[in-house]
């Protein structure tokens, strides 16, 4: 009886100490709270490895993807569809860079940092579109 209670003490420690890992809900709206268009919202956030992102088609026309080198090394890109709901489970550290493809000209990006990490300098190298970059910049200062 003591080694059956004890054996299931432990189990119980080691469930205890095993961190659970959080899903996070991203709205993709074309006119967020503050009354700008095409947004994700939140548009940063900070999660940590094996976390997992939900991205909520609110409005029509809205998609999640990564944005061209803008995921960490030996990450896998994702793509979701149109007005369609997508969940992702990042487990490799780094800053992704989440664009809607449609809205992408018009500004339609997020920043997810996974883990304790730092954005790397060259996060926003190559052709962006302005209002993308401008936005991009703007959740790059919340680091």
């Amino acid at each position: 009886m003591i080694r059956k209670l004890a054996a299931g003490m432990a189990i119980f420690a080691l469930m205890g100490s095993v961190a659970l890992a959080e899903t996070v809900e991203i709205q993709m709206l074309n006119k967020g709270p503050d009354g700008e268009r095409m947004v994700f919202e939140p548009a940063f956030v900070r999660v940590a490895p094996g976390d997992t992102i939900r991205f909520v088609a609110t409005d029509r026309g809205d998609n999640a993807e990564t944005g061209d080198g803008m995921l960490p090394e030996g990450a896998e890109a994702f793509k979701g569809r149109n007005n369609e709901e997508i969940e992702v489970t990042l487990d490799i550290e780094g800053v992704y860079g989440v664009i809607c493809k449609p809205h992408f000209a018009m500004g339609m990006v997020m920043t997810i940092a996974v883990g304790d990490v730092e954005a790397p300098e060259d996060f926003l190298e190559g052709r962006l579109p302005r209002k993308a970059k401008e936005r991009f910049e703007a959740q790059l200062a919340r680091f």
